[in-house]
């Protein structure tokens, strides 16, 4: 009968557990991105990653890549994984590469519905698109 209790309670536990993980995908609070080093790119959004090497600011790329490493560890990693590696619940955003830039920015500027909040409210271009020219940074496997 002990026994029983103690199975039951252990069964319990790890529903309560794990309806708090699922409960908690996609439940983000937008930090903010100190994008100090980093030129402002004003309000207009940008359609082109000015990051990347051979655009406008290319010779910040290093820079971004920092800026954009300490942005996406507290704005994306928790749904999105450690240095983007997703666990299946959401997209690899290594493979980033298959969307083009403005399909990019009108995902994290409006979310998805589908758990993604908006983040036009909390991010700036020069975070978004510090965060995009990080994760273009990281290895494929």
């Amino acid at each position: 009968m002990l026994l029983q209790f103690f199975a039951r309670s252990a069964i319990a536990a790890t529903f309560a557990l794990g309806a708090s993980v699922v409960l908690a995908h996609g439940d983000v609070t937008p930090q903010p991105v100190d994008t100090g080093a980093l030129p402002d790119l004003g309000k207009e959004m940008l359609t082109e990653n000015p990051f990347r090497e051979g655009n406008e600011h290319s010779a910040y790329r290093e820079e971004a890549i920092k800026v954009g490493r300490s942005g996406y560890a507290g704005n994306c990693a928790v749904c999105h994984g450690i240095e983007a590696m997703s666990g299946g619940l959401t997209p690899d955003l290594r493979e980033l590469g298959e969307w083009d830039d403005e399909y990019y920015v009108g995902r994290v500027t409006n979310g998805t519905g589908r758990g993604m909040p908006s983040f036009k409210q909390n991010l700036d271009q020069t975070a978004i698109w510090a965060i995009r020219t990080y994760v273009e940074s990281l290895p494929r496997d």
